[in-house]
């Protein structure tokens, strides 16, 4: 989902030294730059993470994608061999490449390596695969790595700590990272939203107090986002019902940000019964402000009364 890799990429830009290390599991690493991930190709590609670093007193790129499924427009291995040969042919450093998979199910069956054997032709290009749930997480909140506590909670909790205990710990560790008041709102909800690919929202609500939320600006930027998104669409499409469509879209996006996809799952049917765009607008706002499910609900019922 478009808000996972936005917070990732967020995230890995903010604190490139903490994912470089990470991903290479050395700490003698020193990031040089953070690249430009457009590649130049017939068709442009954009790689979710790109460093250039010095690794062992050599220079060497870092490449790093998020995943919270499985590919399935194109095999992950076939993606990758595409990435690596053009970073190849564009930079001529070795390239360490990584898949960084988000969700418990994800990646099972990537084994890191795109392999052709075909007529003594063979072509192999290997990659890291990376799935969180199968990490300590401990070992994380031990570490000096504050950048990747966002992703601590996706990662497996120390023996006989159930879910919620294991979450409530994440947020204590960053909570005590000390930072500017509105930097820590944000980093709380990049959090409480990584938290999502595996907690229902009940559980984030009750760990991560509401008001810090409101006090982020990652969830607005989400929302207008969406919003504005859908609106210039509407206009390019020069139609209503396409105006309509992409409001829709940005409500359910907000709604899946604030309270889940499960909760929002139960109310698309009744948001795609709204017409007209002003009502959508209320509804958007609606989504942003409301306290809780029950009260959008309440703004839904209200506007196809």
């Amino acid at each position: 989902m478009a808000e996972f890799d936005a917070i990732s990429k967020d995230l890995i830009q903010t604190y490139p030294q903490d994912f470089a290390r990470f991903a290479l599991a050395q700490d003698d690493v020193e990031v040089l730059e953070v690249l430009d991930t457009e590649q130049p190709t017939v068709e442009t590609h954009r790689l979710d993470s790109l460093m250039r670093v010095r690794l062992n007193g050599t220079e060497v790129l870092v490449h790093n994608e998020f995943q919270t499924t499985d590919s399935t427009s194109l095999a992950m291995a076939l993606r990758m061999a595409g990435y690596i040969g053009r970073l190849l042919e564009q930079y001529g450093l070795p390239v360490h490449s990584h898949v960084i998979y988000l969700r418990p199910a994800a990646g099972r069956h990537d084994r890191g390596a795109y392999v052709q054997d075909h007529l003594g032709y063979r072509v192999v290009i290997q990659y890291k695969v990376i799935r969180l749930s199968t990490l300590a997480g401990q070992a994380l909140l031990d570490s000096d790595y504050t950048g990747l506590l966002p992703f601590a909670p996706l990662m497996q909790p120390p023996a006989g700590q159930t879910a919620a205990q294991w979450l409530r710990q994440c947020v204590q560790r960053a909570e005590a990272v000390p930072m500017a008041t509105a930097t820590k709102a944000n980093f709380l909800t990049d959090l409480a939203i990584m938290s999502g690919l595996v907690y229902d929202y009940q559980t984030i609500q009750r760990i991560i107090p509401e008001d810090i939320m409101y006090e982020s600006s990652v969830i607005q930027h989400f929302a207008e986002r969406g919003l504005e998104q859908g609106l210039e669409q509407g206009r390019e499409q020069g139609l209503e019902q396409g105006r309509e469509r992409m409001l829709r879209e940005a409500i359910q996006e907000v709604l899946e940000l604030r309270f889940g996809v499960e909760q929002t799952r139960r109310l698309v049917d009744r948001i795609a019964a709204v017409d007209g765009v002003e009502p959508l607008r209320g509804l958007h706002r609606a989504a942003v402000q409301a306290a809780d499910v029950a009260a959008f609900r309440s703004a839904l019922e209200s506007s196809t009364a």
